[in-house]
């Protein structure tokens, strides 16, 4: 038995995955230890979780890869500066020391894990910030060959890397470089938009409905070359990026009319239109490197990663378009899933022969429903609720179902907490806030009373995936929610007169179908589709919904408040249900009421605690 232990750190969304005989085992953000919101600090807290759930020391480690090469993204960083003299020269050397250290992370890292977790560790070996997204998606993914595309920020110097899956092989086949990037020009925008970099993104995705996308031939002029092969390339007269401490320069914002929105100000619909205009740019880039890749490989597989995977509804478009017939997102697409490409590359290193998973269902992947985390007993989270002066009854299966189900029926908020954490930023049915999808004030009860967001964001419905066809333009599995698909037709209501007169962000408030809560202004819907593989609980739960209501779907959103993690002990879970407006609690087989709890007082105001995102 060999156990690999991929790391992933110091710039966002630590992370640690283990595998065992090339197979993923387990797998933890540290922001969900530590309650700060994408921590980049060293994941000490997930690389703990990681050898107390297998039951080992680090001396048991055969390899241990971090998703990057530091010495290659020094030299990019070092490049860059001296590029952009006489301002760049000046800003590294104040910047000189932290990138130093840098250069000597993995001997550094190395050293952390002696001091930490005792002596006897392997060595850090270092993988490729692509390497690792492309073998984060293609390793667990169904396919025995495939194309490989990443698309994100920026690693070492790459963008974009297309690669050919074969086997237990990947083989590079072109990049697009930094400071062109398809992920720093979205980031630009949601910065613009007044929405914080590296979090924010998918706000500006959910805002983009509401616009029209009037600035796109604008994009395409003056910001972004595209070719027709897919290649591109930036303008830098519009960008900061590279040394400064903005996204955007007065280029930029002389070409739009102003300057950036500030945060938590007023949206206006000059916003509305950036996000629905650079939304549509993005899609056209992605299509583009989409039908490059098709034609390199002669794949009909496409496993895609890198934070711009998370893009569902460009992930929704792409299907549409029938490039390739089958699809695998990454669920952790982001810098978190690059610890599993990296646990991916050192298994791979140290067994050459070793197999890929592969499998004839292509529904089927080797991610376990992405359900990688932790679980408490029945009896750990009774000593967790005693402790905490809970007040709760605990319930066999069936009771449990119904009393749930019964409760969404009456449009209670419902927090649920079950099974194995999700790994990844979608809460899945273990870690979720839940509620009734056709109540017609769900949406905004959630969003500012539970959630404490803004009002304009959706909520994506959790559905049985053998009705997800009946009420959605969808003909493919997508358990991990990262595909945006349209309402179908005959399941879509004529807005009435008033409704039809709403325009910017009070487009909201109108009735769109009977299950209102859930349909975005488009009539799109960020879907999760629940099958009986995973999570059966959850399951039970929505087939007890829809014999109660007729409706096979309940809202499904994560278990946290704006900047918060989502949860991840029982105490995270009753701290949250506390602190918000959730009717009820329901935590392995424990079922709270809010009502029968004690008053709630904290010293401090927890509002001030997380970090707006």
């Amino acid at each position: 038995m060999n156990w690999i232990l991929g790391i992933s750190a110091f710039y966002h969304d630590s992370a640690a995955t283990l595998l065992r005989d090339g197979k993923v085992f387990c797998a933890f953000q540290e922001e969900r230890f530590s309650r700060v919101k994408q921590d980049k600090r060293f994941p000490r807290h997930a690389i703990r979780a990681c050898l107390d759930f297998a039951g080992l020391t680090l001396r048991d480690i055969e390899t241990i890869c971090y998703y990057e090469d530091p010495p290659s993204k020094y030299n990019r960083i070092v490049s860059t500066y001296f590029r952009h003299f006489p301002k760049g020269t000046m800003l590294f050397a104040k910047e000189f020391p932290r990138y130093r250290a840098h250069k000597q992370l993995l001997a550094a890292m190395s050293r952390q894990l002696e001091t930490e977790f005792g002596d006897g560790a392997a060595p850090v070996r270092a993988s490729e910030h692509h390497l690792s997204h492309a073998a984060s998606a293609y390793y667990p993914s169904p396919f025995s060959s495939a194309a490989v595309l990443c698309v994100d920020g920026v690693g070492e110097w790459a963008t974009v890397s297309a690669w050919h899956g074969k086997g237990n092989r990947l083989v590079p086949l072109w990049t697009i470089d930094f400071p062109h990037s398809l992920g720093l020009l979205y980031s630009a925008f949601t910065y613009f938009c007044g929405f914080k970099v590296d979090s924010g993104e998918y706000k500006l995705m959910g805002l983009a409905p509401y616009g029209e996308p009037v600035y796109a031939d604008r994009i395409e002029r003056e910001i972004i070359d595209l070719r027709d092969d897919g290649s591109f390339r930036l303008n830098p007269r519009y960008f900061d990026y590279e040394t400064g401490a903005r996204m955007t320069s007065p280029a930029f914002d002389r070409l739009f009319g102003g300057p950036r929105r500030e945060p938590e100000g007023p949206i206006t619909q000059r916003e509305m239109d950036l996000a629905a205009s650079i939304q549509l740019v993005t899609e056209k880039v992605m299509s583009a490197l989409v039908a490059r890749i098709r034609r390199d490989t002669g794949e009909r597989n496409l496993c895609l990663a890198g934070g711009v995977a998370l893009n569902c509804v460009a992930n929704g478009k792409l299907l549409k378009e029938a490039h390739f017939d089958h699809l695998f997102v990454q669920p952790a697409s982001g810098d978190a899933g690059g610890s599993m490409g990296a646990a991916f590359v050192g298994h791979f290193a140290a067994h050459p022969e070793a197999e890929k998973f592969s499998a004839d269902d292509r529904s089927q992947d080797d991610l376990q429903g992405s359900y990688l985390g932790n679980e408490y007993s029945d009896a750990e989270i009774c000593r967790h609720l005693d402790a905490l002066g809970a007040r709760y009854e605990v319930l066999n299966e069936v009771e449990l179902v119904a009393r749930t189900g019964r409760a969404i029926a009456d449009d209670k908020v419902i927090g649920w907490f079950q099974g194995r954490m999700e790994f990844g930023p979608r809460a899945l049915g273990a870690r979720s806030i839940l509620g009734n999808p056709c109540s017609h004030y769900m949406q905004r009860t959630m969003n500012l009373k539970i959630k404490y967001r803004e009002s304009f964001r959706p909520f994506a419905p959790a559905i049985l995936a053998e009705h997800a066809g009946d009420w959605f333009d969808l003909d493919t599995v997508s358990p991990y929610m990262l595909i945006v698909a349209g309402l179908r037709n005959d399941r879509r209501k004529a807005l009435d007169a008033r409704d039809a007169a709403r325009v910017g962000l009070d487009k909201v408030n109108a009735v769109r179908a009977d299950i209102p809560a859930v349909i975005h202004v488009d009539y799109s819907a960020r879907i999760q589709t629940v099958d009986g593989h995973h999570n059966n609980r959850f399951r039970r739960l929505l087939e007890d919904f829809h014999a109660r209501t007729g409706c096979p779907i309940v809202i499904n959103t994560s278990f946290n408040v704006r900047g918060e993690p989502i949860v991840e002990s029982p105490r995270d879970a009753f701290t949250c249900f506390m602190r918000t407006g959730m009717d009820c609690l329901v935590i392995g087989s424990a079922f709270l009421e809010k009502k029968a709890q004690a008053a709630w007082n904290e010293k401090i105001d927890w509002r001030v605690q997380f970090e707006l995102d």
